[in-house]
């Protein structure tokens, strides 16, 4: 192949391992090819054989999820993002990645850009996306560098989010010391579209034009896949090139040039450019339709001179777009581009030999077999080596007893000091930067309920929505503590009002070359599909993110959840979890089985003794199901005010929060206790499967007639009162603590954290 036209390096193994490729891996390249590549197609190949890209350490677990489902319109892998069938002829499009590797150099736009390309793939779907989530990590606000993360991932998703349009909804932030320098940073997008008008990421048609539309192609970006596959280093700093730039404004405007273009019927195929922009698109698109597709790589509308088509084929610019157009309406295309004022710009056409050409200028650059290089094709796949962790026999050696227990006359100041901490305060500080209730369609955003709502206009129903993932659960027992995380999750959108689907992932891990971490991995991934089965929400599709790493080691393993939920009826049935009338009765709807409680793996013990150990909190499937189908029960009855599961921080945080999200009401409680059972367990232990519920007094004999048939119990804990929070445990008062102080610890924790900052 010649390419005289360019000063291409010479091709090496030594270039190849710069690349992020093995020894091995280059030769499979040669072997494939027949020959030496060229400096295109190693870049090509890199890319697409990155972790990022090709989930070659993944996929075979992967596999083993559940991925299918009545609900499913399109299987996970196979588009852009997931499609459920809601019934009413609609379908919700919806999905979570990561962008922890360019948060971590530039948080900024780190994160903008991860929601921008979030968003991209909802609407490339042909659906309109209705509300963005997030899910983050960060070390502790006590080191400046991390308070400078937060403030810039925080920025970077309301500013983009802000003026893309559309609402941010909900989310999680935690903090702990393994995510120091290293954050992590996940982004969500749900949308709405009519369920047979899906668009798809495939390239068809012998002869068919392909287009790129959208923005100009600049070097921001370059090779931005590769470096989300290393572990971040002081060198990555260097890299702050690949992390791209976000223009959320752009962006809005191929939102509805995109859905206007699928609409006219003109497109075959439609594909965003992520990571590895046209390489990813041309390759995948062309895979998916067993064709190919000839590239004129000089036609791409460029934004910074001298291009060459290496970083044309690698870059990740943003708000970008590879389409497939119907023969003869190209006209038809390019007119509903332009009235966007967006390029629209024929750089090729589709050909039936599989292969991938790119040519520069009327030279051949790049020839390569598009199976080669397209998910679930050719790329590699390993198996890797796995070693159960030593520290897990540290940990699970753990005994409760070695720790002093509160009494009465310290358990009020231990309540304060737990709703200080910045993973159990109030994340005011973060979502009232957020645009929550842009288009109107918000019934609960953050701060009132255990999930967000969002109501689809024209129809009675709504979304629940929800990110969750305790970490600290899964770095201690990984299989117990991924099931856990999609429970909670799934518990979250029960209390909300709806009833759980199917999920989506975002699998945050160590580096999948260290045994101990893929032993983490793989059993967090086995725990995830149990749940699934077991609580029948399929996964959908999402991401992996492995070498979440710095110098100090792995983060926590933090396999987040993205979990969808189905509200029947928006008017009746979205709960909130705030009290709403005094004299409500207060009550523990909890299994059959009541769950052990325990300080393990508490906040309690990691924020009041400072030690993170033990076992992940009890729980049970069976219980946690029995629960679930209970408390949406007696919601859609119509017989509960106010719902809010108990998790982190235990009992006596949840009944906390509930006075809080209040109007000037409180809580009078009296919890039941064994003999034996310490009272730090009693209040703060985060043993699962457990919700509380305020009721009216007149409804709580219906409320026990219609539980006959479900294998749980209820117990009545207390009363709603005019203000505080009064817990006695087992008749003896331990904690008393009026709205305003709790308020204030409550309230302030990150806010004045963050005034120490930039």
């Amino acid at each position: 192949m010649s390419t005289t036209l360019l000063n291409e390096p010479e091709i090496t193994i030594e270039l190849a391992r710069e690349h992020g490729l093995t020894d091995e891996e280059y030769g499979w390249i040669l072997d494939k090819l027949g020959r030496t590549p060229t400096f295109v197609e190693l870049g090509i190949y890199s890319v697409m054989w990155s972790e990022h890209c090709s989930y070659k350490n993944s996929i075979v677990e992967l596999k083993k999820l559940p991925r299918d489902g009545d609900v499913m319109l399109v299987g996970a892998g196979e588009e852009n993002a997931g499609l459920v069938d809601i019934g009413d002829g609609m379908a919700v499009a919806f999905k979570i990645e990561s962008h922890n590797h360019p948060s971590a150099v530039e948080p900024y736009q780190g994160a903008a850009t991860g929601v921008g390309g979030i968003q991209r793939d909802i609407f490339t779907m042909g659906a309109r996306p209705i509300c963005s989530l997030n899910s983050l990590r960060f070390g502790s606000l006590e080191n400046p560098r991390v308070r400078y993360l937060f403030d810039g991932v925080v920025r970077g998703i309301g500013d983009y989010g802000n003026s893309f349009g559309v609402p941010t909804v909900g989310g999680e932030v935690y903090f702990d010391p393994s995510y120091e320098g290293n954050p992590l940073v996940n982004a969500m997008s749900v949308g709405i579209m009519e369920a047979d008008q899906m668009a798809s990421a495939i390239a068809i048609g012998v002869g068919n034009p392909v287009y790129i539309v959208g923005s100009a192609t600049g070097r921001d970006g370059i090779h931005g896949a590769t470096f989300a596959s290393e572990e971040i280093s002081e060198a990555s700093e260097a890299k702050r090139p690949s992390v791209q730039v976000g223009d959320p404004f752009t962006e809005k405007l191929l939102l509805e040039a995109s859905l206007e273009v699928i609409n006219s019927g003109v497109v075959v195929g439609i594909q965003d450019m992520g990571a590895a922009g046209i390489t990813c698109s041309s390759c995948e698109m062309s895979e998916k339709g067993e064709s190919g597709m000839i590239l004129h790589i000089d036609k791409v509308p460029i934004r910074e001179e001298g291009m060459t088509p290496y970083e044309i084929m690698l870059s990740e610019s943003q708000e970008r777009m590879l389409i497939v157009c119907q023969k003869g309406k190209e006209a038809e295309l390019e007119a509903i581009f332009d009235k966007w004022d967006l390029h629209a710009v024929e750089i090729g056409h589709v050909t039936d030999d599989g292969q991938v050409k790119v040519l520069w200028h009327g030279e051949l650059v790049a020839d390569v077999p598009a199976e080669h290089l397209a998910l679930g094709g050719g790329a590699p796949v390993y198996i890797r080596e796995t070693k159960r962790p030593a520290y897990l026999d540290e940990t699970r050696a753990f005994d409760p007893s070695s720790i002093t227990d509160v009494n009465a006359e310290t358990a009020s100041d231990v309540l304060l000091k737990i709703l200080g901490s910045p993973n159990i305060a109030s994340k005011r500080w973060v979502f009232e930067q957020y645009d929550t209730m842009v288009r109107t369609n918000t019934v609960v955003g953050p701060g009132s309920s255990d999930a967000a709502v969002v109501r689809l206009k024209d129809s009675e129903k709504g979304l629940a929505v929800k990110t969750d993932c305790n970490s600290k659960y899964v770095y201690l027992n990984p299989r117990k503590g991924a099931q856990i995380a999609v429970a909670e999750a799934a518990r979250n959108v029960v209390c909300a009002g709806g009833k759980p689907v199917a999920i989506t992932n975002c699998l945050n891990f160590g580096n999948p070359y260290k045994p101990e971490q893929y032993w983490v991995f793989k059993e967090a991934v086995s725990g995830m599909g149990e749940a699934c089965r077991a609580f029948n929400t399929p996964v959908t599709g999402g991401n992996v993110s492995f070498y979440n790493e710095n110098p100090e080691g792995a983060v926590y393993p933090t396999p987040t959840i993205g979990m969808l939920g189905v509200v029947e009826d928006v008017k009746q049935h979205a709960t909130t979890f705030e009290f709403k009338q005094e004299g409500d009765l207060v009550l523990e709807l909890s299994p059959e089985a009541q769950p052990q409680l325990g300080i393990e793996a508490s906040e309690y013990l990691t924020r009041i003794h400072g030690v993170t150990a033990g076992d992940a909190p009890s729980f049970t499937m069976e219980g946690e199901i029995a629960v679930q189908e209970a408390c949406l029960s007696l919601i859609r009855l119509g017989l509960v005010q106010s719902a809010h599961d108990v998790s982190d921080g235990g009992m006596a945080v949840s009944l906390a929060e509930m006075c809080l999200a209040s109007d000037g009401l409180g809580a009078d409680i009296n919890l039941d206790a064994s003999n034996d059972q310490r009272l730090d367990s009693a209040l703060f232990s985060e043993a699962q499967s457990r919700i509380i519920l305020a009721v009216r007094p007149e409804k709580s004999e219906k409320i026990r007639q219609s539980l006959d048939g479900f294998s749980v119990q209820l117990k009545k804990l207390g009363v709603v009162v005019g203000d505080g929070l009064t817990i006695a445990v087992a008749g003896e008062p331990v904690i008393s603590a009026s709205s305003a102080g709790m308020h204030k610890v409550y309230e302030n924790a990150i806010p004045d954290l963050m005034s120490n900052s930039l």
